[in-house]
């Protein structure tokens, strides 16, 4: 009867040693760290200024690579938007 009782109580030992062994994780993981969102950018101060920039320098390629002088304007018109371009460009340095 105590051989019973011994072998049982083994038994049970290794029983419970194997379930708990594998229930419990071994090691518990570190929580990811989460991403650190970007910083934003400052939005742009004068986008209509900006936007008028871009527009004259696209109209003056055009007109640099346009295959006639437009009735002998095309000279005075590119002086006109390089003058433009300084004045808008003074404009946005005295800003800061």
């Amino acid at each position: 009867m105590r051989n019973w009782i011994i072998r049982g109580s083994i038994l049970t030992a290794m029983v419970m040693a194997l379930t708990f062994s594998t229930a419990v994780p071994a090691s518990v993981a570190a929580p990811k760290p989460q991403p650190v969102p970007a910083a934003t950018p400052a939005p742009e101060p004068h986008p209509e200024i900006r936007a008028a920039l871009d527009a004259l320098e696209r109209a003056k390629v055009h007109l640099h690579e346009a295959k006639h002088d437009f009735g002998g304007h095309r000279v005075d018109a590119i002086s006109a938007i390089n003058a433009a371009e300084r004045q808008l460009n003074i404009c946005l340095k005295y800003d800061n």
